[in-house]
This record gives structure tokens, sequence and C-alpha cells, in this order.
């Protein structure tokens, strides 16, 4: 049975890109999902190799067709977004579609009397097969004000546990987005456990609540980390108690170390080099393994 770990946290800049990194160095014969595709970075690490790239495609876009347009200004009147854009006036008026702000309602579709506007899906980005030195990978870009985030990372996960299934691979390590909207909740859904990697500051103690209540909605195991622990030794012992006290276990700590960022520099997962806190990694993977093969 495929087993599918995700690494996420309650805000941004936890550093659990860097422990999904280090874990997919560890791992053995592991697949790599990076379905952070807002702002993905894993592969500043891991430097896949990319092997086949398709289309993602998400929603749709309004475009006029200026051959057709009677100039009556009926999609600027009705659009409530500010995408439809007048260049000139009175009979030399020209209408057109701001895509970056257009929102896809197709308000302007329905109100145009000469069916002057198309309607076509729209291309929000990409997702990618690579091959890197730890195993096949897939990760995603997002374009430019596109959305459909949370469908992209769907598609990201399904191609990941296909490529596992194929290939025979046994374990899933998914980087996951920040926070807790749609694009976590398409990461968690149906994953075999999730580790949460938190800081210990009070906003990071906050958002590690609101992330282990949705992974208790969906049912789903969760262990918590403590990144950079050190630097607040009294907010870290606040913050695994009160995980304790939610039922769910604290999978380890791992201290400041300057040699973290080197390594990112390095394009190296901290595992990868004689850090102190790639000691640190080891010891809570070896403690997830502990519960996953039992």
């Amino acid at each position: 049975m495929i087993q599918e770990l995700v690494v996420i946290s309650g805000k941004g800049g936890t550093g659990k890109t860097s422990v999904a990194a280090s874990f997919a160095v560890l791992a053995e014969r592991p697949v790599i999902a990076d379905s952070d595709v807002d702002a993905a970075d894993l592969h500043l690490v891991l430097a896949p190799r990319t092997t086949a790239r398709h289309e993602f495609r998400g929603g749709h876009q309004a475009v006029i067709r200026q051959a057709d347009c009677v100039g009556c200004g009926e999609c600027l009147a009705h659009c409530r977004f500010g995408a439809v854009r007048m260049a000139g006036e009175g009979g030399e008026a020209r209408f057109f579609i701001d895509l970056l702000s257009c929102e896809g309602c197709g308000v302007c579709v329905r109100r145009c009397p000469a069916s002057a506007i198309d309607f076509p899906e729209r291309v929000c980005g990409e997702w990618m097969v690579s091959e890197t030195r730890c195993g096949p990978m897939v990760h995603a870009r997002l374009g430019v004000a596109a959305e459909n985030s949370g469908k992209l990372v769907s598609i990201v996960r399904r191609e990941a546990r296909r490529i596992a299934e194929e290939d025979g691979h046994p374990l899933v390590i998914v980087d996951g987005p920040p926070g807790i909207g749609c694009p976590v909740i398409a990461s968690v859904t149906g994953a075999s456990s999730v580790l949460v990697v938190t800081e210990p500051t009070v906003s990071g103690e906050h958002d590690m609540e609101r992330v282990l209540a949705l992974a208790r909605h969906f049912a789903i195991p969760a262990a918590v980390c403590v990144n950079k622990w050190d630097i607040n030794g009294e907010m870290t012992e606040r913050i695994e108690n009160k995980a304790r006290r939610a039922g769910v276990r604290v999978a380890g700590r791992i201290r400041y170390d300057r040699a973290v960022t080197l390594a990112q520099m390095q394009e190296r997962a901290v595992v990868e080099t004689d850090a102190d806190a790639a000691r640190d990694i080891r010891d809570i993977w070896e403690r997830l393994n502990e519960r996953r093969y039992r």
C-alpha cells in the first residue's frame, strides 16, 4: 500500500520545504510532489530535470472579437470586476478585456447583444514531471494572477500517486502549501499522514492550532515538529504541550542552524550536509518511520 506523507505548516516560512527536501533524500525510492503551486520552491533544492510538461487549464476568460464588437458598452456596464476597458470615445470607442482582472464570471458574454465575446478555457499555468537525485518529482507553476490552485494541487498529487503505483514506489512525499485554504485542503485530503512544521512564536502557535484542526476534520493522523526551537524554549514547550493535549504526537525539534541557509544556497538538502540541524531532521524521520511501519 502506498503511503503519502504531506509536510505542511500553518504559516509560510517555517521551514517545511527544507524538511520535505531532507525527507526526500532520506526516504527509499520516494515519489516527490511539490503542491505549493502558488510559490513552489522545492525545485531550488532538488534541481529537477524536467522530462514532461503539460498545460494547466482552469476556469475561463472573456475575449472580445473586435471585428464583431458594435461598441455598445453593455460589457463595460455590467462587469463588476473592472476587467472591461474602453479606449477612444463616442463612435470610436473600442472595448477590450484586461485579462489580469477578468474573473471568468461570464456576465459580459451573456449581456453582449452582438455575441462578440468568446469565453475560452484559460491557461493558468503548467505542471511538470521531472527526475531528481532522490526520485521522480511532480511539480507545477501557477501563472501570474491565476486561480484554481486547488485543482492544480489535485493534479500534482494524482500524477505523483500514478507514478508511485506504476513504478512500485512505496512512499509519496508532498511539500504542501502553508495555511488552511483550498490548496491545503487539496493537499491533505486522503493523505496517510501529515507533519506540521511550526516555529516557537505566537503566530506559529496560533497557526499550528488551525492546521491541526483541519487535519482533525479530515481524520488524518498528524504529528508536529518545532523548527528553530532554541530561539524560544518556553514557547516550544507550550506548543508541544498544546499538541499533546490535542492528541497529536510531537515528532521532535529542529535547532536554529545557519548551515541550513548555506545548504539552500548550495542547492542541497540539509541532511546532505554536516549541519547540526541535519541530525535533528534524521531523528524526526526515524520517529515518523517507527509509527508508519508498525
